[in-house]
Order: structure tokens, then C-alpha cells, then sequence
């Protein structure tokens, strides 16, 4: 049994540092904002 709780105790520490790393970039990163420009060609509007 001290070998099931050892696993679950790295799995426990491995999913608690997965969630702060998604917890840190959801929180702390902001990304920049800017105006986008895509042109369409025209031959992409007509039906074959």
C-alpha cells in the first residue's frame, strides 16, 4: 500500500503543478491587441 500512496502523491504534486502553470498564464499574461489586415483576392468570391 506505501507504493499506491507514493504514486498518488506524484500524481496529486504533478496535477497541482499542471493547474498553476494554467492558473499563472491565464492570470499573468496578457496578450497585445492590433488591428488586422487580410486580403482576399477576388477570384476567391466566384463560384466554379
Amino acid at each position: 500500500m506505501p507504493s499506491l500512496f507514493r504514486f498518488l502523491t506524484v500524481v496529486a504534486v504533478i496535477a497541482g503543478l499542471g493547474y498553476g502553470a494554467i492558473f499563472a498564464l491565464a492570470n499573468f499574461v496578457h496578450p497585445k491587441s492590433r488591428e488586422m489586415t487580410v486580403t482576399i483576392p477576388p477570384d476567391k468570391f466566384l463560384k466554379k
